[in-house]
């Protein structure tokens, strides 16, 4: 999704990207929106905080056979952390790897805040915000371009988004340890759906209190050309 943002003031895709290489893809998402792309194996996809405190919902499909896709169960149980950073392998349900973490600037993202959606913001906080737009209408609505529905939403990544659990086990959301451009650099081990919402809510702190947009940079290392 290409949108009209100015990009006057903001670097380059080569500097702008975590990881050297040929540019492939330099979209910006725009406050509140969804994304996708596939970003083939071996390829890297950056993506930029442009703005700060912002939260990136995310979902994984193997692009091949979107029943194969990301799994939250199977990657904590196989890096025994429910926080993501360099060195995190993002896995399938089948156990498999399909992208991996090889760079950061922030150190924590979250794998089980979940999505927000109308449901949970009217239970969370209050009747009034049923018509709030939410993450899991973006994945359901950029998710239809691929053939997918309801039934294929799992739980999801949350980019930039810190939720600390308390000694009695209970979920925070606070404010985000990002900052304006700040970067996440993931590598594709399978050609990958990526699908993403810029995340939408605006009752908690994880946008600040204020969704901003972002930018999605895909690069190809030269020896994977």
């Amino acid at each position: 999704m290409n949108t009209a943002i100015d990009t006057r003031s903001t670097p380059d895709a080569a500097d702008a990207a975590l990881t050297p290489g040929a540019l492939v893809l330099d979209e910006f998402v725009e406050a509140r929106g969804p994304w996708s792309a596939i970003v083939a194996a071996g390829d890297v996809l950056t993506i930029v905080d442009l703005e700060g405190n912002q939260a990136v919902d995310c979902l994984l499909y193997a692009a091949a056979d979107t029943t194969v896709r990301y799994s939250a169960a199977a990657t904590i149980a196989a890096q025994q952390s429910i926080v993501l950073t360099t060195g995190s392998v993002l896995r399938a349900d089948t156990g498999a790897p399909m992208m991996t973490v090889v760079a950061d600037e922030v150190g924590v993202h979250d794998t089980i805040g979940g999505a927000c959606s109308q449901e949970s913001n009217t239970l969370r906080y209050g009747q009034h915000t049923r018509e709030q737009h939410a993450c899991v209408e973006n994945f359901l609505i950029e998710g239809s371009r691929w053939g997918l529905g309801k039934r294929d939403l799992v739980s999801n990544i949350n980019w930039f988004m810190n939720v600390p659990v308390d000694p009695d086990g209970a979920l925070g959301i606070v404010d985000g340890l990002s900052a304006p451009g700040k970067r996440v650099a993931l590598k594709a081990e399978v050609d990958t759906l990526v699908l993403v919402s810029n995340c939408p809510q605006i009752n908690n702190p994880c946008n600040g209190f204020n969704p901003t947009p972002v930018r999605m940079i895909v690069t190809r290392p030269e020896a994977a050309k």
